[in-house]
């Protein structure tokens, strides 16, 4: 039987979907019935993409790596897996079911090769996970996306996005040096200004807007662009199914990757779901920076987005099922890890 916390988590897994998908019914019936009012709210578009990306730095837990130095083996394993062995999974799995549609591949691609900073934490912290460690992730997984973002585009979509390294590094450089030294700036006062409590409180508000204005972002992009969106819904079986398959082979890599390393339940469960889940609010973001003008390859960063929190709940069953089976055949010792 689940614990109120683990129900709490749920229902909040719950939500995020639910919060998605009404941004996108709400957007879609806005642009298909008032056109207008649709391509003013995508006009919109760049002051929701700013607002997006401070708080998802404003929310990055920095000194986080400096208390998990002790932990290289792990991190190593993780930044490996997320920034290597994923990524060819990923653009394997877009070349043989989306290679016929060029910008919902590279959507996909996008969306397969960015690890996620935010929500994979609660994931985590529901399956008993080291949360703690988790934490350290977040700004090497951010720091390594964007710096890796340019190359990736070009070494894995240079067929179908003509744009170089230099081009994107530029583009990206000018839209997210601004808002970054500005969150950075913020952090950092508010962090002296504050007690440690207000501070944290401070960083969870941060995180809770990041889904509405996520949502905000995902409904515009719907309003200005269901007509041509529409005419591709043949295409939303390939992308299921692409993604579902990218889940059960991060899955099976995850299990691999476990057992190779023998590492204990906390971190098996925290690098299970720094594998599965995708950054796709902030990619989403980057991607209408360095790609404007390409509804189609955002609509694939957010279908990936709708699969991947029903996954991420299920996920956190099937750890918790597999801990407490070993538990029942392998006791665990009295003195374990503390929890994070």
């Amino acid at each position: 039987m689940l614990s109120r916390s683990a129900l709490e988590r749920m229902t909040s897994a719950t939500t995020t979907s639910v919060v998605l998908i009404a941004a996108i019914i709400v957007g879609a019936t806005l642009g298909h019935l008032k056109p207008a009012a649709g391509i003013w709210l995508s006009d919109q578009l760049d002051y929701t993409l700013l607002t997006l990306v401070s708080l998802l730095i404003l929310g990055v837990r920095i000194s986080a790596i400096l208390k998990h130095t002790h932990s290289v083996r792990f991190l190593t394993v993780a930044v490996i897996a997320n920034f290597v062995a994923i990524p060819l999974i990923g653009y394997s799995i877009a070349s043989l079911l989306l290679s016929q549609y060029p910008l919902f591949f590279v959507g996909l691609v996008i969306y397969f090769l960015s690890p996620c900073t935010d929500w994979f934490l609660s994931f985590t912290r529901l399956s008993k996970g080291d949360t703690t460690l988790g934490t350290a992730l977040i700004p090497i997984n951010m720091t390594l996306q964007l710096l890796l973002y340019p190359f990736y585009l070009q070494w894995f979509t240079q067929s179908t996005v003509q744009t170089g390294v230099v081009e994107i590094s530029s583009v990206l450089l000018q839209w997210f040096l601004l808002p970054f030294l500005f969150a950075l700036s913020a952090h950092q006062v508010l962090k002296r200004l504050l007690s440690p409590t207000s501070f944290e409180h401070v960083l969870s508000v941060a995180d809770r807007a990041t889904l509405w204005v996520t949502a905000a972002l995902v409904l515009q992009l719907f309003a200005g662009n269901i007509g041509v969106l529409l005419e591709h819904k043949s295409i939303l079986g390939l992308l299921l199914a692409a993604v579902f398959c990218f889940f059960v082979l991060v899955y099976l890599l995850g299990e691999l990757v476990c057992r190779m390393f023998k590492l204990p339940y906390r971190e098996r469960a925290l690098l299970s779901m720094t594998m599965a889940s995708r950054n796709a609010p902030l990619m989403l973001a980057v991607s209408m920076v360095a790609l404007p003008n390409q509804p189609l390859i955002y609509a694939a960063l957010v279908i990936g987005m709708l699969i991947e929190i029903p996954h991420l709940a299920a996920l956190s069953q099937v750890l918790l099922r597999g801990r407490a089976a070993k538990t029942r055949v392998d006791p665990e010792p009295a003195m374990g890890h503390r929890s994070g």
